[in-house]
């Protein structure tokens, strides 16, 4: 091996640990989790355990991904649970009152999705909204546009196939729903990783002037992320849309609290510029593991939102701690 080449492989290392040091926290809060519950509890270590983890985070996992990408630049999406709802109600409507096949509503119904990224985008962009205000009025909107399609009444009546997309384990381990999860991943693993507009997610989050000065199309890229945040809390829309046979304008309540949950605790910071889709994968593993120890311990619902908490605080905490180091 060359000098020169040796240098790469060294630099490439180098690289690679450092993308994994603000998710080796969290990491190791994982493994530890695991390892008390296995002890504590009789089934939480069992291959069946484990797939009905991957079965329970599904719909959170897929709309972190888009929160990871909207945190990374120094934003927040609000409205991520209202539009999975409107998402959900439309894919209905269209399907089971107008007729539509699920290949021509599930498209449409994501399309309403990506306008409300859109919307939200121009607010921030064009007309200097603070993402905050401008997220919390599309949420507001999503809301109240997802009652309005059947005046608050559930829709039922899908394909079977749809319902068992999300319950028939193929080879045993995977349903589709979980493979769906798992190639979005991938995908926003490999975006941010190796393409130009994964990289240029950092610049604008740790600094949006700078960014500009350098040639980064800050309110292009501003406007996209917001897109592609409601396109994928509209996927998961779809996904819990399968796991339920059902839809309802009232699905998605407080899942924006949980993804930007997900987010922090997987080391992405809330003011931008580090992070990344690793650490929010284990951040959502956390929340999910955690629940579903909680649940075999036979915590209640509303104390394992106080531990919820508690685990968001001590998230937020340690990175505050890693800052001033």
């Amino acid at each position: 091996m060359t000098t020169e080449t040796q240098g790469r492989t060294d630099t490439g290392g180098i690289r690679f640990l450092g993308s994994l040091r603000g998710a080796t926290g969290p990491l190791i809060g994982l493994i530890l989790l695991c390892l008390f519950l296995t002890f504590w509890t009789d089934t939480f270590f069992s291959v069946r355990n484990f797939l009905n983890i991957l079965d329970q985070i599904t719909v959170l996992g897929i709309m972190a991904v888009g929160m990871t990408f909207v945190i990374l630049i120094g934003g927040i999406d609000l409205a991520v649970g209202s539009v999975m709802a409107l998402t959900m109600m439309v894919m209905g409507y269209l399907h089971v009152e107008a007729g539509l096949s699920m290949g021509i509503a599930i498209p449409a119904a994501l399309g309403v999705a990506a306008l409300n990224g859109l919307v939200a985008g121009i607010l921030i962009t064009r007309f200097n909204v603070p993402a905050f205000i401008a997220t919390l009025a599309m949420m507001s909107i999503a809301r109240g546009l997802a009652s309005m399609i059947t005046n608050g009444q559930q829709i039922i009546g899908f394909p079977s196939w749809f319902n068992l997309s999300a319950i028939v384990r193929y080879g045993g381990f995977l349903t589709l729903t979980v493979a769906l999860m798992l190639i979005v991943f991938v995908l926003a693993i490999l975006y941010q990783r190796y393409r130009y507009g994964g990289r240029a997610l950092y610049a604008i989050g740790g600094n949006p002037e700078v960014a500009r000065l350098a040639g980064i199309n800050v309110t292009l890229m501003t406007i996209m992320v917001y897109v592609v945040c409601s396109v994928l809390a509209g996927l998961s829309g779809v996904v819990l849309g399968a796991r339920l046979d059902s839809v309802q304008p009232s699905s998605g309540v407080g899942y924006e609290l949980d993804a930007i949950a997900a987010v922090v605790i997987g080391g992405t910071s809330l003011s931008g510029g580090t992070g990344g889709i690793g650490g929010t994968i284990i951040g959502v593993l956390i929340i999910g593991v955690l629940r579903n120890g909680l649940n075999l311990l036979s915590v209640s619902p509303f104390m394992q939102q106080v531990i919820i908490g508690l685990v968001i605080v001590l998230a937020v905490t340690a990175e505050t701690f890693r800052k001033r180091r």
